[in-house]
């Protein structure tokens, strides 16, 4: 008689598993503008600076706010920076602000909400009443609060929009958490003699991972464009690091001076990354929804 494996996690992944995240792909996949726009967004910030070379260290007020050109596609902004290969790296930056700020929100928020909804009665009401507390208050204000006392930089301005972000999930998970806890798997577990912590990192939390991956996308969103508003208002990223918001914010003083290329060009990429995340985010609700599969 062959022995049963002491732990689920032992089991090895069937062919129905495999079969479903290749379906999710599939599906993922099927949103052309999701791929695509997921695709210029890595090529664009990524590889772009591989093939499109530019010097982004050395200041050249000799080529300031020259107009674009062949030499310069998108001009160049008011200390001699090449324009397009500013926004190549001002991406990376933003991108991965917000993509760190996004998980670290997602992965507390997500703790946070499914301990509160699988606990239930009094801890669920003292946990909820903490969220509800800091959604009181004015994210912008809570930003500049915190941006104000203390120098920015990439690791604090990570936590500060992290800090406000974690919220969302947090409610989303809880009621998640409230169905889940309910269902008999759970109920096995505590039979079976299993803690609370293993219910909720076992069984709660996997069971939300769609819930949770799509709100993650919005989450990304919604830190560049955080990202953006506090560079512009010049409590973003430190100099010499380029971001979108701060050369939006730097353009913004010549906007009368007619030099079009160094507003319209961050402020149009700052729009189409939104986008193409919430169109991500758009994909991955319909991979994992299977009732929204295959329309």
């Amino acid at each position: 008689m062959s022995a049963i494996p002491a732990d689920d996690a032992a089991v090895p992944e069937s062919p129905s598993t495999r079969g479903s995240l290749w379906r999710m792909l599939s599906e993922f996949l099927e949103n052309r503008l999701a791929a695509v726009g997921l695709g210029v967004v890595v090529l664009f910030c990524y590889l772009g600076p591989l093939i499109y070379h530019t010097d982004q260290t050395h200041i050249e007020l000799s080529e300031a706010t020259l107009a674009p050109s062949l030499a310069h596609p998108l001009g160049t902004n008011e200390v001699g920076y090449d324009q397009l290969g500013r926004l190549m790296v001002g991406g990376q930056s933003s991108l991965e602000v917000g993509i760190a700020a996004a998980l670290l929100a997602t992965a507390f928020g997500t703790l946070w909400g499914a301990i509160a909804g699988y606990a239930g009665g009094f801890v669920d009401a003292a946990m909820m009443r903490v969220v509800d507390a800091l959604l009181a208050v004015p994210a912008l204000f809570l930003l500049l609060f915190l941006s104000s006392i203390a120098r920015p930089n990439v690791g604090l301005l990570i936590l500060v929009i992290a800090l406000i972000s974690w919220l969302g999930p947090a409610r989303l998970v809880r009621g998640q958490a409230l169905t889940l806890r309910t269902r008999d798997y759970v109920r096995s577990v505590r039979l079976m003699g299993g803690g609370p912590i293993r219910a909720v990192l076992r069984h709660i939390a996997p069971n939300a991972i769609g819930t949770v991956v799509v709100n993650a996308t919005f989450q990304v969103a919604d830190a560049i464009l955080t990202v953006a508003a506090l560079s512009f208002l010049g409590l973003g990223i430190p100099p010499p690091a380029a971001n979108w918001g701060d050369m939006l914010s730097n353009g913004i003083n010549y906007t009368y001076d007619g030099y079009w290329w160094l507003i319209y060009p961050p402020g149009l990429a700052i729009v189409l990354v939104v986008v193409a995340f919430n169109l991500i985010g758009d994909a991955l609700r319909d991979s994992f929804d299977v009732r929204l599969r295959g329309r």
